[in-house]
């Protein structure tokens, strides 16, 4: 996945040029603190001057100076460097005020060295950030360096597509320029995540995006899936009633759209409330379980095909779980892990089953061949619903949280699945012996 810049106004490297030269950097690969030291505090200063030449130069190369220079040592720290700044760095809340003492943090102190092998775009990209907290702005008092692109307005926003070239890959571009009453106004930075044909805008803050066409009824206890550049919602409940529509949003144009699902030889999929949507296949949706006005005795499994638009039952091997909703299906490999929710008589449940998506087979962890699951890998959670799950490392299953019918919980648990396929292989074979 690469990450292309969007920005009001200048698109980047311009953008960060321009930012450069308003802080007092002269452009040259060999600029110094001397220019920004009088319009920032010394730590700022050095952290900017650090980012430009990560951004210029690239890594620092430069041998340790043996004599004391306050611009040469900023390229050092003062001690060890336990943990540089990663090159992937999006998970630091940028937008907040915070951004610099994160950097503080990590780089300790902030100099050219700790920053790493950081990316030069990810460089130019902070270094804007850093100048934005320290004089937000900017950029309308940058009018002796800033030179804009030609913009021909209308009512609505209008997008430009450009490229640009990180790691030898040409990537798109785009910038986005609001328009209210005419004027033109300069937004709040954002990314956009280019992975393959797609691009989707995600921003450092909060947002309403500016959705259009029918929205979905409101609901909750609904299934959510994304394939391509679309996420998928199917069912829910609204205010007591379950649903059973499938509709679309389309990520790159924040538009919603209704699935017509074509009937089959099959019977309409019923209305679900507490289910699990997953994507499979790359243009397939499988729908698990969840709970239903006539629900079956055992967990019923529903896939959509993107290309039929048709809804029908995959048909499974194996003992399939108890019916039920509220539980957590989690993907790993090739197999889903399905743990705990509550059943049709609101009975909460603890149990835990694997879907081989290979062979459609399902495996039974509640116990291995009359061996209680307690002697082969623990006690297992409390019964629970409307838990969290996620599987770390493609092994270790983590449980938080859920209810019962009379308290929340926040415990967490971890399991080993390779342990759990190991021992399920070995008492397999034994059974053989």
């Amino acid at each position: 996945m690469a990450m292309a810049r969007v920005s009001s106004g200048l698109a980047y490297p311009e953008r960060f040029y321009a930012a450069a030269s308003y802080a007092g950097f002269d452009g040259s690969s060999d600029s110094s603190t001397k220019g920004v030291s009088s319009k920032f505090s010394n730590d700022a200063a050095l952290l900017l001057y650090a980012l430009y030449q990560q951004a210029t130069v690239g890594p620092c190369k430069i041998p340790k100076p043996r004599s004391w220079s306050p611009v040469e040592q900023s390229k050092w720290t003062r001690s060890q460097v336990r943990n540089p700044l990663p090159t992937k760095t999006r998970s630091l809340p940028f937008g907040s005020s915070s951004l610099r003492a994160c950097l503080v943090r990590v780089t300790s102190p902030m100099c050219w060295n700790g920053l790493g092998n950081m990316a030069s775009t990810e460089a130019m990209r902070l270094f804007v950030k850093i100048l934005e907290e320290e004089d937000p702005g900017w950029y309308s008092r940058a009018s002796n360096f800033v030179s804009e692109p030609a913009v021909q307005g209308e009512k609505n926003n209008e997008t430009t597509a450009e490229t640009v070239t990180e790691n030898g890959n040409v990537l798109p571009e785009i910038k986005t320029i609001p328009a209210e009453n005419g004027i033109l106004s300069e937004p709040q930075d954002k990314d956009v995540v280019s992975e393959g044909s797609g691009a989707v805008g995600v921003y450092d803050q909060w947002v309403s995006p500016p959705i259009s066409g029918p929205r979905p009824k409101s609901r909750y206890e609904h299934g959510a899936a994304v394939i391509d550049d679309k996420m998928y919602i199917f069912g829910g409940n609204h205010n007591g009633r379950y649903l059973s529509d499938l509709q679309a949003l389309d990520l790159r144009s924040w538009t919603w759209s209704k699935v017509e699902v074509k009937t089959s030889g099959e019977a309409p999929v019923a209305p679900f409330a507490g289910h699990s949507l997953i994507p499979w296949g790359g243009n397939k949706l499988i729908s698990i379980g969840g709970h239903t006005k006539d629900p079956s005795e055992t967990m019923q499994v529903k896939v959509f095909d993107m290309q039929t638009h048709t809804w029908s039952n995959l048909k499974t091997y194996g003992k399939p779980p108890l019916s039920r909703g509220g539980h957590s299906v989690t993907p790993t490999g090739t197999s889903l892990v399905i743990f705990g929710g509550q059943d049709a008589n609101r009975s909460l449940l603890n149990d835990l089953h694997i879907l081989d998506l290979e062979t459609m087979t399902w495996d039974e962890m509640d116990t291995l061949y009359n061996i209680p699951r307690s002697k082969v890998w623990g006690v297992a959670p409390s019964p629970r619903s409307d838990h969290a799950a996620a599987v770390h490392a493609e092994r270790y299953l983590l449980i938080f949280g859920g209810g019962s019918h009379a308290t929340c919980f926040n415990d967490l648990h971890v399991l080993d699945l390779q342990t759990v396929r190991q021992c399920i292989q070995f008492l397999a074979v034994a059974k053989l012996l």
